[in-house]
């Protein structure tokens, strides 16, 4: 029986995980559609290289340094870069966790992809492409590991009680971190704003594909959220990863409805862009708890997390002048830190102390080691494309190949 119970909790972390890998095809569409077509084949390029790059990194250390399984309670992880070495001699029967070694980092390598997705939108169209390698490395194999090891591999965070079932701080946050402080210095896109402060839209070029985009991803969530159960091997398992599914669903559905009616009510239009963004503020806003609240509740949570993103859409563009192409920061950095501090309303085990440090030790540590990074990189690489480049394209100046060249 225990054989059978390791092989179905294995099976179904490996099909739940391949399921978030596919959240990268999501991610890939919505930054296409969002962006203008001669940047099309660029920020592709971008996804299937940064996804590649996580990946490598994440073997490379950043397993290891997440889960050391030592330090409890700490802030800085020892590295370690002994993890696959071994072949299978790493990757037998662990019958500690009740399921594969080899399924356990592949479930938790393309929660990393999703983290560094997120920062690829938030500088899409102005990016030099190695300087953008360069710092997905770097998310992937230091900024995400030790603020995961927090929380998930027993660090300080999980030590003081902070709660986040399956990542709206350690994933969503974290990478929205990082992408703020890319999209600050790096700077708005040529011709974003003009010289008396006016924003100009720039609009994306295929609605259909970003919104492709957005349904991949909601699909991708059940795996996300649903296979943070780890288990599905018994009556409660399945009974919670159910509840997590139904939840994960109504709280984008929630969160496209508020965005609908907001915009209908306040700009006369009922505004596609918003409620594509209002459908990953509601997925990201419930990641933190889908499995405790009700169905209503969960409902509740994606509309205000919808909400606050279509809020903080506003706030970024038209007076913080930051220019965010695909709106990831506020969709994931905004809904997460909602996310992550409503817990504490269907989680009686949580509190919001707890809370609000995991917020804060998460948004500056990804903020500022991102920030240090881009400054020294672009002492030896310039990080930003230049004006020239931007306005004939980055399709044609680094990649070579155009999206859409029938169109010229």
């Amino acid at each position: 029986m225990a054989e059978i119970d390791y092989a179905l909790n294995t099976f179904y972390l490996l099909m739940t995980g391949a399921l978030v890998m596919w959240m990268a095809a999501g991610f890939t569409m919505l930054e296409a559609g969002f962006v203008r077509r001669r940047n099309t084949a660029e920020i592709v390029t971008k996804n299937i290289g940064l996804y590649s790059i996580a990946c490598f990194m994440y073997l490379l250390c950043g397993f290891m340094v997440m889960y050391p399984g030592a330090n409890a309670g700490g802030i800085i992880p020892p590295y370690d870069f002994g993890f696959g070495l071994n072949g299978q001699e790493d990757f037998g029967m662990n019958e500690d966790l009740g399921y594969a070694d080899a399924a356990d980092f592949f479930f938790q390598v393309v929660f990393v992809a999703t983290a560094v997705s997120i920062v690829s939108g938030a500088i899409a169209e102005r990016m030099n492409q190695w300087p953008f390698f360069a710092l997905a490395a770097f998310i992937a194999g230091v900024i995400y590991p030790i603020q995961g090891f927090w929380n998930w591999g027993s660090g300080f965070l999980n030590a003081a009680g902070y709660s986040d079932f399956a990542g709206s701080g350690t994933v969503h946050l974290a990478g929205a971190a990082c992408a703020l402080a890319a999209a600050i210095f790096i700077g708005p896109r040529v011709g974003k704003y003009s010289s008396s402060g006016g924003v100009n839209k720039l609009y994306g070029s295929n609605i259909p594909i970003a919104a492709l985009g957005t349904f991949i991803l909601w699909l991708g969530w059940f795996g996300f959220n649903g296979g943070s159960q780890l288990a599905v091997n018994d009556a409660s398992n399945a009974n919670a990863v159910a509840q997590v599914f139904l939840n994960t669903n109504m709280a984008a559905s929630g969160g496209v409805i508020a965005c609908l009616l907001v915009s209908r009510i306040f700009f006369g239009k009922t505004n596609i862009i918003y409620a594509l963004n209002g459908a990953i503020s509601g997925l990201v806003a419930i990641t933190a708890a889908p499995d405790t609240p009700s169905g209503y509740e969960a409902v509740l949570i994606g509309a205000i997390g919808g909400l606050l993103c279509y809020g903080s859409l506003v706030l970024l563009e038209q007076v913080l002048k930051i220019d965010d192409p695909v709106g990831a920061i506020s969709a994931h950095g905004t809904a997460g830190i909602f996310g992550v501090m409503v817990v504490p309303f269907t989680n009686s085990e949580a509190t919001f102390g707890a809370q609000a440090l995991g917020v804060a030790s998460i948004l500056v540590w990804g903020f500022v080691l991102t920030y240090a990074f881009l400054f020294l990189v672009n002492m030896v690489s310039p990080v930003r494309s230049s004006d020239e480049i931007q306005k004939k394209g980055l399709d044609s100046e680094e990649i070579g190949v155009e999206a859409y060249p029938e169109f010229e």
